[in-house]
């Protein structure tokens, strides 16, 4: 969404709990009739007064004997919004692997003497999404329903436990246990595994909290300012706040701005004495940067110091050509990247859905992200023998250009069916009334609860000329679990839709939540009923 379009919702979305990904507007698709008949608890849904002018898609496959159960424009283009990452990150699980672990390698580049190195320490960034900053004791990585990526547009957004700089702290012990506690010259990051594409949000080889700062503002009594705490604390960056807390509820409304280079960020506006703790983030501008203060500090923490600045830009001249020769002194190892695929599409990750391409790209020894298109074209002809046509697409996350169809949506479920890792990336997929982006719906006194596993899609704008919202996308890619444990594969997809306000669009999110929970009530009694 833009600067513009997200000031202007602003109020309206303070006032409701939003679940999903807000991105930008789009136009609405032609009207046509439908292609089958549906049941009439569905087609009074699609009748809604929102769905006036807009354009439903729906294709249910019985995967037990390959039926078509319904088909609705299955081969029309539809804009996905991040039902895109399904086709992003299938390509990526299979070009990167499940079990790939980014090493994150600490090179000593000059000369050891006893404990002091009189040289650099170089960081080689290896496109780690997290560096260890949401990884749980047991290995794997942890996610909230609403992640803290989407804190300045939606509100709810929240924070997982974990400390965003643990991989950088892991680091810095592994040098003092090497034996170095002096380093006699700088601390740089190698950002060279690939050139930052022109994306939102931009992937970058060096990623700290997914380049954000976490703001939290906690009410206090009324009248006094707000508690506030920030993570994670790096310097130069600095947080100020005049944030105050008003009456019980009154409306939360807190902005946030931030001097151009980033470093010096201010909260202003108000919490309701009653409400929960609020989140905001602030972009880091310059993650080399941020990356080499972060992991001098982490140095210090451990008894290592460093006779450079700890501040300022990331030296990156000092760089040598290659580290043949040099000492590895340390090194974070991640995840597998299951983890971090299943992380991206819990809570659509946009950050990580761009930096698939990335990866695949570096994957095959490029250092240029655009070739991850190619290598996805190429997953998708080639392996998952899904004709590439029924996508178009130029990101990796879902903006109002990437446009999919129901069948080529399908065709990707289809192909992970017989894949070995099938099971594992149907628990990767959000889970309607238990987590990720599905645990708000379906959550009481719904037969559907924990038997949707998919993926949700959103594109929203505003409507100047009837100041109103336009939904360009809401839907649902993934599969359903009949009662007595048969898949089906689905894909509902709503475009053009239209609303005054967000608990508007909130009712539109229920609907094709809605759908989805009924097609599965359906598939399970016309099984049980034969």
């Amino acid at each position: 969404m833009s600067r513009m379009i997200r000031g202007r919702l602003h109020a309206w979305a303070a006032a409701a709990a939003a679940v999903l990904v807000v991105t930008a507007t789009t136009a609405a698709a032609p009207g046509a009739a439908p292609q089958d008949e549906l049941p009439p608890d569905i087609a009074a849904i699609m009748h809604k007064a929102p769905y006036d002018h807009a354009q439903w898609g729906l294709l249910e496959i019985d995967t037990s004997t390959g039926r078509t159960v319904h088909s609705q424009f299955a081969d029309q283009f539809f804009t996905a919004g991040s039902t895109t990452k399904l086709v992003t990150l299938s390509a990526a699980w299979h070009t990167v692997g499940p079990d790939h672990r980014f090493t994150t390698p600490l090179q000593a580049v000059g000369t050891r003497n006893g404990s002091t190195l009189t040289g650099n320490l170089a960081l080689v960034a290896q496109g780690d999404l997290t560096m260890g900053g949401r990884t749980r004791p047991d290995g794997t990585v942890d996610y909230v329903p609403l992640d803290h990526t989407y804190a300045n547009d939606l509100p709810g957004a929240t924070l997982t436990p974990e400390d965003p700089l643990a991989g950088l702290d892991q680091i810095a012990q592994q040098v003092r246990d090497a034996g170095i506690t002096e380093v006699d010259g700088d601390v740089v990051i190698d950002p060279r595994l690939f050139t930052p594409p022109a994306l939102d949000p931009q992937p970058t080889p060096m990623i700290i909290n997914d380049n954000v700062i976490d703001l939290l503002s906690t009410p206090t009594t009324q009248g006094q300012p707000a508690q506030l705490s920030w993570r994670p604390q790096v310097a130069p960056y600095q947080v100020t706040s005049t944030v105050i807390t008003g009456a019980p509820g009154s409306p939360t409304d807190i902005s946030v701005s931030a001097s151009p280079d980033g470093t010096r960020i201010s909260l202003s506006g108000s919490i309701a004495a009653d409400a929960k703790p609020a989140l905001k983030i602030s972009q880091v501008r310059d993650p080399n940067a941020f990356g080499r203060t972060a992991l001098i500090e982490a140095l210090a923490r451990a008894g290592v110091t460093v006779t450079a600045p700890s501040t300022g830009s990331n030296p990156d001249a000092k760089l040598p050509a290659s580290y043949d020769g040099d000492q590895q002194v340390a090194a974070y190892v991640s995840p597998p990247y299951q983890q971090y695929a299943k992380l991206v599409l819990k809570v659509s990750h946009n950050l990580g859905a761009n930096l698939a391409l990335c990866l695949m790209a570096t994957a095959r020894g490029s250092h240029d992200c655009n070739d991850g298109f190619g290598i996805e074209r190429e997953f998708l002809a080639g392996t998952a023998n899904v004709d590439p046509g029924q996508f178009q697409l130029v990101d990796g996350r879902g903006v109002a250009e990437d446009k999919v169809t129901p069948t080529g949506i399908s065709q990707i479920l289809t192909y992970w069916l017989h894949s070995p890792e099938a099971e594992a990336f149907r628990f990767a997929l959000p889970i309607l009334g238990v987590d990720g982006t599905g645990a708000l719906s379906c959550t009481h006194d719904c037969p559907a609860k924990g038997k949707v596993f998919a993926k949700p899609g959103t594109v929203i704008g505003l409507d100047d000329l009837n100041q109103r919202l336009t939904v360009g996308a809401q839907g649902l890619g993934g599969y359903l679990e009949t009662d007595d444990g048969c898949l089906h594969i689905f894909y509902v997809m709503v475009n053009g839709a239209s609303t005054p306000d967000i608990p508007g669009y909130l009712d539109i999110n229920e609907d094709v939540n809605t759908i989805a929970a009924l097609l599965q009530e359906h598939a399970s009694a016309d099984r049980s009923h034969p």
